[in-house]
């Protein structure tokens, strides 16, 4: 399991989502490296629409593996402001490359100090062992 990468700079969620600050007030939300081998090969994503308002641990999408299909959970309150239309068409870029190209979705948070009570890269690894 040691193969698997965690950044330091990023916030991490018990239910294995990474939250990095953006440009601005927004934070940018993708799967941990955890979650993308644990499900396997993805091969659909449906992520919330541009727009949308959630709160913290609302399902807002879904991960569709050959092996599983797992819900999103949304971090933070907030609005989302983006998404990652490119994971339509290629949807694996979410095992290939999770903390960058794979990334899900934008929010701007409606309590930007709120990141900072997500866990960080040593409280996440603890919790997965």
């Amino acid at each position: 399991m040691s193969d698997l990468e965690y950044p330091s700079d990023l916030r991490y969620t018990a239910e294995h989502e990474w939250v990095r600050s953006a440009e601005g007030d927004t934070v940018r939300i993708g799967i941990t490296s955890f979650a993308q081998d644990a499900l396997g090969d993805v091969v659909y994503v449906s992520l919330p629409a541009v727009g949308d308002t959630v709160a913290v641990g609302d399902a807002c999408g879904e991960v569709e593996s050959t092996k599983s299909v797992s819900d999103l959970y949304a971090p933070l309150a907030g609005e989302v402001t983006a998404v990652n239309a490119s994971l339509d068409a290629t949807p694996e870029l979410v095992n290939t490359d999770p903390y960058g190209e794979g990334w899900m979705y934008e929010m701007r948070p409606s309590d930007s100090s709120a990141v900072d009570g997500l866990l960080d890269v040593e409280a996440y690894q603890q919790q997965l062992s």
